[in-house]
């Protein structure tokens, strides 16, 4: 079915004429009007507009016009990318009616690349949470298990790939909120490097852990999006200069000698049989490409980096709710209330001293892990996606110990400002997915890339489809 076509396959079908970006907009939107309402991956739908970009673009491919990277390819985002004119609530009441005055830098990226926007995708309210529970929208649910949680924040990403609704979404990852959807939703997500996509006109949570990033239904789909979105940007004094790779290039290139570290301790963690299981098969598959597998000995920078990321998180998230808890409190639901007011009783000493440690816990990080592997081999999620019924039956520790344990695995990635990508590796005995993290040096998106992708050429996880029900 033609929803159902990776990013690049979408692209090149339309540029080559073999169908048009009509008959790829109204094949999604069949599948949104089908499954949508159950799901709750949608929460703006711009059907007219889509059409209309659609034909535009079937036209120019008529006419021989020169064609972006994406043309005619319709995507949607989780709901905090700005786009001028046209509102963005970010999860939340208190942006419910709120329209931007500029468009961010990604958007205007992806547009000039070519693609539609086909809506606005659910998120939890200000991206405070993983596990993709937001009590001001309708419910987000598990494409796989309705009865299942989809992981957030980037709750509406994961579901609209996963689904077929697009092929491939912006979600954003401060804790791991590419990463999670993604492996609870069996697609691919990629969290780049810190400062390598710009976040001008894009909703801040965290300044310091913040980081934009595709899931897609592919590593090559994500190389390609990547491709369009990093860069410099004179709008984000943050964003890097560094010049940006060919990430497509180098896919194809084998992994022979790729050393691929296996932590001796800390992500294995609260582990089930199922996850492991998968997780050895998907690296004897990696060993049968050439990859070499390297045990690692994890320092103690990950602990504390572990235990550094919520201070920062908080105390930069309650920085920026400042003036809006104090007008709006009753707007803010119970939960992301309760963590912002926690930031507001961080001293500003230790706030500090956890950005002074990343350099330094960085480095040691680096030097063990780095120095005897490439790209560091872990799990995503322990265990597969928890049940509604479980995150809702949960309260206090119990409850901080369900979504402390949603992140344990990725938080530490962000703090460390490392890029990681999460690929689909199987499936649990219940029939939910189950992906493996890569995790690799500062900016060398290109081999977590190229890993993930030969990866994805000997098996068909990625190619998996929830059923309709």
């Amino acid at each position: 079915m033609t929803a159902l076509l990776s990013l690049a396959g979408t692209a090149a079908a339309i540029a080559e004429g073999r169908t048009t970006s009509r008959a790829v907009v109204e094949a999604c939107l069949a599948r949104i009007d089908a499954r949508n309402a159950e799901l709750g991956a949608f929460v703006a739908l711009h059907r007219a507009a889509a059409l209309e970009e659609a034909d535009a673009a079937d036209r120019a491919v008529a006419a021989g016009a020169a064609l972006g990277p994406l043309h005619g390819v319709p995507l949607a985002h989780k709901d905090m990318y700005y786009q001028q004119d046209r509102p963005v609530t970010c999860g939340s009441l208190i942006r419910k009616d709120w329209v931007p005055g500029s468009t961010a830098t990604v958007r205007q990226r992806l547009a000039d690349a070519g693609a539609i926007d086909l809506g606005a995708l659910a998120m939890v309210e200000f991206a405070m949470g993983p596990h993709g529970f937001n009590a001001h929208l309708p419910m987000s649910r598990n494409p796989w298990a309705a009865d299942h949680v989809p992981c957030g924040s980037s709750s509406g990403s994961g579901i609209a790939v996963a689904a077929g609704f697009v092929p491939a979404s912006l979600g954003s990852d401060t804790g791991g909120s590419v990463r999670c959807p993604a492996s609870a939703c069996g697609v691919t997500g990629l969290l780049p490097t810190n400062g390598r996509v710009s976040r001008h006109g894009v909703m801040p949570m965290s300044f310091s852990l913040d980081a934009v990033g595709p899931l897609a239904r592919t590593a090559q789909d994500c190389a390609l999006m990547l491709q369009v979105i990093a860069g410099a940007d004179p709008l984000d004094p943050a964003c890097s200069t560094r010049a940006v790779p060919d990430y497509l290039a180098g896919l194809d290139a084998p992994l022979t000698g790729l050393r691929v570290g296996i932590p001796d301790s800390y992500f294995d963690a609260g582990l089930s049989d199922d996850v492991a299981a998968a997780l050895e098969t998907a690296l004897a598959a990696l060993r049968d490409l050439g990859a070499v597998p390297v045990k690692v000995a994890i320092p103690p920078a990950i602990e504390a980096a572990a235990d550094l990321h919520p201070l920062v998180m908080k105390a930069e998230g309650a920085a920026n709710h400042q003036a809006w808890m104090r007008r709006y409190p009753e707007l803010y639901t119970d939960e992301v209330r309760h963590r912002l007011q926690a930031g507001f009783f961080i001293p500003a000493s230790d706030y500090i001293q956890a950005l002074k440690l990343r350099a330094p816990l960085l480095a040691e990080f680096s030097a063990a892990v780095f120095g005897a592997a490439d790209v560091l081999f872990t799990p995503v999620l322990p265990k597969a996606a928890p049940s509604m019924a479980d995150v809702h039956s949960r309260t206090g520790a119990a409850y901080l110990e369900m979504v402390v344990s949603l992140t344990r695995n990725t938080k530490p990635v962000n703090y460390l400002g490392l890029p990681a990508i999460s690929v689909p590796c199987g499936f649990t005995g219940a029939g939910l997915p189950v992906s493996f993290q890569l995790i690799g040096r500062p900016f060398d998106e290109a081999t977590l890339l190229r890993a993930a992708h030969q990866y994805q050429q000997i098996t068909d996880w990625h190619r998996r489809v929830p059923p309709c029900r």
